[in-house]
């Protein structure tokens, strides 16, 4: 009799310290076998956090890594154990029964990796219109963002050398690869996700950035220059 696979939750962090705990907390404990902090050299209570989550979860393990989510990622991979790797943002929570959902889309092995839905933890109407669109959109492109709770098969982000060390865009330049290998499966059920950089640099003006940030790397602008236009909300 086959066993089922296993899976690894990988979760980058830096000065992330206002959501990690909510974020592990709300961890289904007894579904997921592994969980993985990659910390990119915090300077706030991330680490105390995660590691005070570790003395009471013998699944959980803090490693540490470069910053940059990329490396980060990467770094997780290669200290799980999984046969399924999931990269979690530090802001976003899964559903109940993740773990079976990942496993019964991927029975079919044709299928390499995919993403859930999204929903912003705002119960604003502009929330759920922006969560909307993204998830039509992603489902329409066939692309996955990190927002959605990307999840691949660890012989495939294997064969395909992980993230690309690229400091914005590495999710988008990820699933751009990912689906020559087979199809992306596009959950129904929503992972939820701060709408804080919605909130701190207001919706019209993240949405543009949003939008001229894709528009300019789909037409080759290197991520590199475009992270200087990106700020990060922590």
């Amino acid at each position: 009799m086959t066993s089922s696979p296993t899976i690894s939750v990988i979760i980058p962090t830096l000065n992330e310290e206002k959501t990690l705990g909510q974020t592990l907390s709300s961890l289904p404990v007894t579904e997921i076998p592994e969980v993985i902090i990659v910390d990119g050299g915090s300077t706030d209570q991330t680490i105390s956090i995660a590691e005070a989550f570790c003395a009471n979860a013998s699944h959980v393990r803090v490693v540490t890594a470069p910053p940059g989510r990329a490396r980060q990622m990467n770094e997780g991979a290669k200290a799980g154990r999984g046969d399924i790797l999931l990269f979690l943002h530090a802001d976003t929570r899964l559903p109940t029964k993740a773990q079976l959902m990942i496993e019964a889309v991927l029975t079919d092995p044709a299928v390499g990796g995919g993403r859930f839905d999204v929903a912003f933890d705002s119960r604003s109407a502009l929330g759920t219109m922006i969560s909307t669109l993204m998830n039509w959109r992603s489902r329409l492109s066939g692309i996955a963002t990190g927002d959605q709770a990307l999840f691949v098969r660890r012989r495939i982000f294997e064969q395909l050398g992980g993230f690309a060390d690229l400091p914005l865009m590495e999710d988008i330049e990820f699933s751009r690869r990912l689906k020559r290998t087979g199809r992306i499966a596009a959950l129904h059920q929503k992972v939820t996700t701060s709408f804080r950089r919605w909130e701190q640099q207001g919706p019209l003006r993240t949405i543009l950035l949003m939008w001229t940030l894709r528009l300019l790397y789909w037409i080759g602008v290197s991520p590199h220059r475009l992270k200087d236009f990106y700020t990060a909300v922590r």
